[in-house]
């Protein structure tokens, strides 16, 4: 659990693993579940890769995401085009946070293995007739 952060990005987080291949560190990512395709897995990694890179000031080419399930390691090399993508998600999410507004909920095959599911609650949030009926219910201040 190494503390990571980026100031360029205004990321904080936390490193599963850094392995040190000489002088580079190599982050590695543990996943419960079995190698899946999904690309946030590289976006995660690759920010942690950017967040090392800005705080040892060395770069960062490579690093691991490990499925404990499976016991598969997967090497990534990040590209320019996931340096990229992690700054614009970065941006993406900080304009969301500005304007107030979540995004739909999308409730799929990665919902009942996320950490965040029952914060979350995808089976109800994609059903926005039921979060109306929520919002109905809620206490204002105002009211009373």
């Amino acid at each position: 659990g190494l503390p990571l952060w980026s100031d360029r990005l205004g990321l904080i987080g936390k490193a599963d693993i850094v392995e040190w291949h000489g002088e580079t560190p190599y982050p590695v990512e543990y996943k419960v579940g079995r190698t899946r395709a999904w690309g946030h897995e590289v976006v995660q990694l690759c920010a942690q890769a950017i967040c090392l890179e800005e705080m040892l000031g060395v770069p960062v080419p490579a690093g691991a995401i490990y499925y404990v399930a499976s016991r598969r390691r997967r090497e990534v090399t990040f590209t320019a085009e996931d340096r990229d993508v992690v700054a614009a998600m970065t941006g993406a999410i900080r304009a969301m946070l500005a304007g107030e507004r979540l995004p739909e909920a999308i409730n799929d095959a990665r919902c009942p293995n996320c950490s965040l599911v029952d914060a979350c609650t995808p089976a109800i949030a994609a059903r926005p007739a039921v979060i109306r009926g929520h919002y109905a219910e809620l206490f204002r201040p105002g009211d009373a």
